[in-house]
């Protein structure tokens, strides 16, 4: 396949991150890896998204707080960014409404639909707004050249920048105002463009739970916009696929990350790194 053909995806991540971790970014960095090697996809950037305060977790550490983690453990990331818009809604939102607004938001970047999984895949989803002006990516030797992934991403992120507004309190961090003109400033060549739900076998298993999840999230989330599972601890994917009537009905749409080398997925964890920290500062008061 050309890197036209194949289908350039973005990857959401939500969570409290609480703290963010390695091991997280360890999951963007192998997703990407193993996507790739499948040859049918491009992955062009990566979406870190912290839980609203809101959320009742116990321990929960302020947005504030969060948010500045996660933007200094992507500061040396080409393609993972921070986005803030959780965080600063009134109220917590649902997995499936973060996913919406990404859709929704990129949509009115490229001037285009996203495309679902579902979607035929000869629907452009960046594609040529009406203005005849010349493509940006227009390569004056070669009419047919296609841009590459981190062009791409680049050009949307640089859009993004454009109708940013910086937030007081967190002067290193920007959020999108959804209310911005952002017009039909950009064109680009026609490819299939998807966000993906990236998550460890946790939170899918966490699809199982009865009344934890609404059926009707779950379809949004699985069959809408598909997921891509990086297993933590051998966890048996299959076993928990099967067990949802909704992850099987939609198991085309679920990516599980395979790799020959067995990585400690556990340090994923922020539960964890919480303990092991407490333990550290036990014992050093013990020291004292």
């Amino acid at each position: 396949m050309t890197e036209s053909t194949k289908t350039h995806v973005i990857l959401l991540s939500c969570g409290s991150f609480n703290p963010i971790t390695k091991g997280h970014i360890h999951m963007f960095e192998k997703a990407r890896e193993y996507l790739h090697k499948t040859g049918r996809f491009i992955v062009i950037g990566g979406i870190i998204s912290p839980v609203h305060d809101s959320y009742g977790k116990a321990g929960l550490v302020s947005s504030r707080h969060r948010l500045t983690m996660c933007q200094l453990a992507v500061q040396s990331s080409d393609w993972i960014r921070v986005d803030p818009w959780e965080c600063y809604q009134d109220t917590w939102q649902t997995t499936c409404s973060v996913l919406e607004h990404h859709r929704d938001l990129m949509k009115r970047v490229t001037g285009c639909i996203l495309s679902n999984v579902n979607t035929p895949s000869t629907t452009p989803v960046i594609g040529q707004p009406q203005n005849q002006t010349t493509p940006i990516y227009q390569n004056n030797n070669n009419m047919n050249h296609t841009p590459t992934a981190i062009k791409l991403w680049g050009k949307i992120s640089e859009s993004l920048g454009k109708i940013c507004c910086a937030r007081p309190h967190i002067e290193r961090f920007t959020f999108v105002d959804e209310n911005a003109n952002l017009g039909t400033a950009m064109r680009y060549e026609e490819i299939e463009l998807r966000i993906l739900l990236l998550c460890g076998s946790d939170l899918l298993e966490s699809f199982c739970i009865p009344g934890l999840w609404k059926d009707s999230d779950m379809e949004v989330i699985v069959g809408d916009f598909g997921i891509v599972v990086v297993p933590r601890d051998g966890a048996d994917t299959e076993r928990i696929i099967n067990h949802s009537s909704v992850l099987r009905k939609f198991k085309d749409n679920i990516i599980v990350v395979k790799d020959a080398i067995s990585h400690p997925m556990a340090i994923v964890s922020s539960t964890k790194s919480r303990w092991e920290l407490r333990y550290l500062e036990n014992g050093f008061q013990g020291i004292f």
